[in-house]
């Protein structure tokens, strides 16, 4: 079975919103692997607008699975890494004005600076795994960092925005780019968008062993509960085509 890591981002975005000590992303991480989840993913911005650094080091105290920590390059977002040791960072691109993290990472135009970041995490015996678009250059280009690179997330951005049924060309890609990681020896992850009526396309990729879901999870549960809503997405993962 594929693993679902959540992504408590947006507890966090609840909390902020009235400055307030609730809802706690670190109770909701608790909930979440009490309700069959594998593992806790959370993405520290530079602007702080969700998780907090406080939020990062009381998550490393509590998961039991892995603790997959998102953060641009940033030399600040390294120290935080370095200070709290999640078992992995996933390195993503990071625009102040942006919604949501709008793709992936350009390893065509910035290998040294993640190969940098990426040796000095691994050197602290942080798993390192960076967010890709479903591009086979840029996966050829990460196969080239397995000296400090583990895996790397499949983008699914686009995959998300199709209509249903009709993501057959994206899906393609996505399909492409998890079995040349494979190859080369990369770990496979995907996740940005996923939602329980488009996620079983992705989960039934062999390749792919981890799938980050967020929004739509936190999304749900404030209608059904945290436990319901992950059930949900756990059930649509394993339902057949």
């Amino acid at each position: 079975m594929t693993r679902l890591s959540v992504n408590v981002d947006h507890v966090a975005t609840l909390r902020q919103v009235r400055g307030a000590a609730y809802p706690d992303p670190v109770e909701a991480a608790t909930v979440a692997e009490a309700a069959g989840a594998h593992g806790i993913t959370a993405h520290l911005r530079c602007d702080r607008r969700h998780i907090q650094d406080g939020d990062v080091a009381a998550l490393k105290g509590v998961v039991r699975g892995k603790l997959n920590l998102e953060m641009s390059l940033a030399e600040e977002m390294v120290d935080v890494a370095l200070a709290t040791r999640p078992d992995q960072v996933t390195l993503v691109p990071e625009r102040p004005e942006e919604i949501t993290t709008e793709g992936g990472l350009d390893l065509l135009r910035h290998e040294r600076d993640v190969m940098k970041t990426a040796r000095n995490l691994t050197r602290a015996g942080i798993s390192v795994s960076l967010f890709l678009d479903p591009d086979p250059d840029q996966v050829r280009v990460a196969a080239r960092l397995l000296e400090c690179v583990e895996g790397f997330e499949i983008n699914t951005d686009s995959y998300s925005k199709c209509a249903p049924g009709a993501f057959g060309e994206d899906l393609a890609k996505i399909q492409e780019c998890a079995r040349l990681g494979a190859q080369t020896g990369l770990a496979v992850y995907a996740g940005h968008g996923l939602t329980s009526q488009n996620v079983r396309p992705i989960s039934a990729i062999p390749e792919i062993e981890e799938l980050n879901i967020g929004h739509a999870l936190i999304s749900r549960a404030v209608v059904v509960g945290l436990e319901r809503a992950i059930g949900e997405m756990l059930a649509s993962m394993l339902m057949p085509r």
